[in-house]
């Protein structure tokens, strides 16, 4: 067993709690329900650089990472930045997230937000749209392709975008027929655990034109992203690099100022 299926069998265990505790009608409730949703795509496909930078505090093959450093002073510090977008990961067991620091982030900031998260049921794309975000991950090892067009059309019906998370040939040339607004290429084997933006690179042809292109994982240099540029990526989603730093915004600033 991988851990990402331990992490998915765990995950539907939550959200069966989760429904109990919680129903959709009382989520429906909340002031940021029928907030207008921005639009992280456009965000990418108008920004110079497409940094998307995340707040992450801890992960499975990397342990800690940075728990000590506040979440208002990160997401502050990388709206400062001036980065395209923010995603929070939500998950407590294996990144020590929550989806309040979902909800702290939106009182915080105004860039696109998007709730990394192992999603696998319509209840938690309606907590985040409940919790502030306007994106949402979904990630095709996670579930057949019938799931992901459902998932992804429950997103569309909150007026939400999607990001489409593929580690593989296989995976991609199966969600092309999902409605998604990014497709994203994670360069982190989730078996092995190792990193190479050479999956980016493969894949980078196959991505169709519809979707923004976003490269995941592993991106630690501003010659890596400009690199990743000439194959069509507008979109770069980064966390472990800035949230090892005592202050991210400032790694950020200095990572954009490279570029």
């Amino acid at each position: 067993m991988t851990i990402l299926d331990k992490i998915l069998s765990y995950k539907h265990q939550e959200v069966s709690a989760k429904k109990e505790a919680l129903p959709v009608s009382l989520l429906e409730q909340s002031k940021y329900f029928n907030r207008p949703v921005q639009s992280m795509s456009s965000a990418l496909r108008k920004s110079d650089h497409g940094i998307i930078a995340e707040h992450k505090r801890r992960s499975p093959s990397k342990s800690v990472i940075n728990d000590s450093v506040s979440l208002q002073k990160v997401v502050l510090g990388y709206e400062k930045a001036g980065v395209s977008a923010i995603s929070v990961l939500t998950d407590t067991a294996y990144f020590g997230g929550s989806l309040d620091d979902l909800l702290l982030a939106r009182q915080l900031v105004s860039k696109p937000l998007l709730r990394k998260e192992f999603i696998v049921d319509a209840y938690q794309i309606f907590e985040a749209r409940a919790y502030g975000a306007d994106a949402i991950l979904l990630i095709a090892s996670a579930m057949e392709e019938t799931k992901l067009k459902e998932l992804c059309g429950v997103a569309k019906e909150l007026q939400m975008e999607v990001l489409l998370e593929v580690h593989n040939r296989n995976e991609l040339e199966r969600s092309l027929g999902v409605p998604a607004d990014m497709m994203g290429v994670n360069n982190r084997n989730l078996k092995t655990f190792e990193v190479s933006t050479a999956v980016s690179k493969e894949l980078a042809a196959f991505i169709p034109d519809n979707f923004v292109k976003v490269s995941e994982s592993g991106l630690s240099s501003p010659e890596a992203v400009s690199e990743l540029k000439e194959y069509g990526y507008q979109g770069y989603l980064m966390g472990e690099h800035f949230m090892k730093n005592d202050d991210p915004g400032k790694a950020v600033t200095q990572f954009i100022q490279k570029l």
